[in-house]
Parts: structure tokens; sequence; C-alpha cells
């Protein structure tokens, strides 16, 4: 029997089974944990599999097929294992806000470059529009408008007042899609807004640290009644790219990949080489001073990569 893994708790899975749409709760038999891997889990949502039905109708997971692409990010207490977050994705929605809680450009730009690493089209959604005041509204069109020039995709929302999230179900529309952010940002309750019904479990900021809490703990698919579903995650503190060399970094980054031509040397990693033309760009600010750090600080893991 063949179909798609919709919740993962770590050691019980559901799985959508392809036919009759019938959903099974399944494990994993044995050997797939005596797999020598550097990431914590062999399965994830989103992942196909195949499966055997025993007793009491318990689905035991076979065979996993392989994966067109998948977002993982570091193991919370296992710095040199990763966590796979979700597979065979079609869009990935970060969420961003710009208060309650405030998002780095750093995290962002980690996560566009894990979705440039293994071929995922991203979304950046700009959430909480409604709680900000002019000028913090400014702030975000002027965030918005240094990533569009790069050539990502925006869109300015709002759970509360409604704002964009027809357009944004047009965009959802048919794909298997998967909400970031960290704790806190709004997407339980964005995914809330978007199927009435589901009543996903929410939270408020914590007044203490203005971050978010977690309430969402384990991965799990919703299907949208417009067609096509998501991938509700857990906070996500920390993106993460495996067998990665430090020449390849540049190719995350489309604006420093696009100028690499114009260098002196053909192997320049746009550090300290002369003549360096993403050097010169950032002198120029054709290049964001923010976006060439998060590069620098993504050449320093790859240069002591745990991974390899």
């Amino acid at each position: 029997m063949k179909g798609k893994v919709i919740k993962s708790t770590g050691s019980w899975y559901q799985v959508l089974e392809t036919e009759s749409g019938k959903i099974f709760e399944a494990r994993i038999r044995g050997k797939f944990k005596l797999i020598k891997t550097r990431l914590t889990n062999p399965l994830a949502v989103g992942d196909f599999v195949e499966f055997q039905l025993e007793q009491d109708d318990i689905a035991w997971i076979t065979k996993i097929e392989p994966r067109r692409n998948y977002l993982i990010r570091k193991s919370v207490n296992l710095s040199k294992e990763a966590h796979i977050i979700a597979s065979n994705i079609d869009l990935a929605c970060f969420i961003f806000t710009l208060k309650f809680p405030e998002t780095s450009l750093g995290f962002l730009d980690r996560f566009l470059a894990c979705c440039e690493a293994y071929n995922i089209t991203p979304l950046v959604l700009f959430n909480k529009m409604d709680v900000l005041n002019d000028e913090e509204q400014e702030m975000v069109k002027d965030i918005e408008f240094l990533y569009q020039e790069i050539g990502y995709e925006t869109l300015e929302i709002s759970s509360y007042s409604q704002l964009n999230l027809d357009g944004l179900t047009e965009i959802l529309k048919d794909k298997t899609s998967v909400f970031f952010g960290h704790s806190g940002c709004g997407k339980s309750t964005l995914v809330n807004a978007l199927q009435p019904g589901l009543n996903l479990k929410t939270s408020e900021i914590s007044d203490t640290h203005l971050k978010g809490k977690h309430t969402t703990t384990f991965a799990q698919m919703h299907f949208w009644d417009f067609g096509g579903n998501v991938i509700d995650t857990p906070g996500v503190r920390e993106f993460a790219m495996i067998d990665i060399e430090k020449e390849e970094v540049q190719h995350y980054f489309p604006e420093i990949f696009r100028k690499r031509e114009e260098c002196k040397y053909h192997n320049c990693l746009h550090i300290n080489e002369p003549k360096c033309a993403v050097i010169e760009s950032l002198e120029t600010g054709e290049i964001q001073h923010s976006r060439y750090s998060t590069y620098l600080k993504l050449m320093e893991e790859a240069e002591d990569l745990p991974f390899k």
C-alpha cells in the first residue's frame, strides 16, 4: 500500500492512504532506525511511503520514496545532527513579524538560503500588519523592497484584519505549503483564518520577553477546503544546511551569485580578494550588508561543518 505521511510525533505517524483516502496509525520498522544518518528523524511529514497492514489495522512503514526536496533545522540539543522539518514542498512560506515577536533579517536570510539550496520556492509573508504604526509599516515596505529587488515574492498580511488573505488563498491553492517562523509569529492563527473550523491551538506572546510560546509540538499536515494542504510546524529557531562546501554558499544568495562573473578571479569567495565585484557592490549599496553578513556566517559554518 502507498500513502503520504501527514503527522509525525517522533514515534508514531499518520499515513494517508493514496487510493482510499483512509488514515492509518503507523510505525516504522526497526531497520529504519539503524540506518547511519546525520538526521535525527528517518521520516518527515510530506514523505511518500509504502506500508503494510498487520493486526488491529496498525500500519508498518516499509519503504520511503526519494524526496523531491526538504527543509531541515539543527537539532535542538545535538549540534552535529539535523532534523527534517518537512519534505516534498511546493511552497515554503516564511512568516516575518516586525514585532511581537521581532524577526531578524539574518533568520530570514538563512531560510531563503536553505530554500535555494534545496530547490524550494519561498514566499515571504509580512504578518501582523494591523498592529504596526505608520512608521513601522514604512519599515516593512523598505524590507519588502529589498527582497523583491533580489527576486523574492512577498505579501503583507493580517489574520485579524483579513488583509490580503484572499490573495494568499490563490497562491496556496492546490499546493503543498509549509509555514515557518518564530514561535508567536502567527502560524497557527493564520492557518485558522484560512481554514475556519480547524481551531488549531494558539497562545499569546510572553509579556516578559515578547517571544512566542511553543503551541505546535509536532509537524502535521492540514488540508484546505480550497485545495492543497499546509504543513504546520513547531517554531524553528535555526535552519541548517548539510553537505555544503564553502564554495557553494554564494550559489544560495542570488544577488551575490549574479555578481561573481564581474570579479577579477573566477574562484573569488568575496571575502578579501582584490577587485571583488561583490565587495564593491556593498560599498554602492547594490548588495545589502545584512545579507552579506549572513553569507559570511554561513561560509564560516561551512568551513567547519560537522555533517561532512
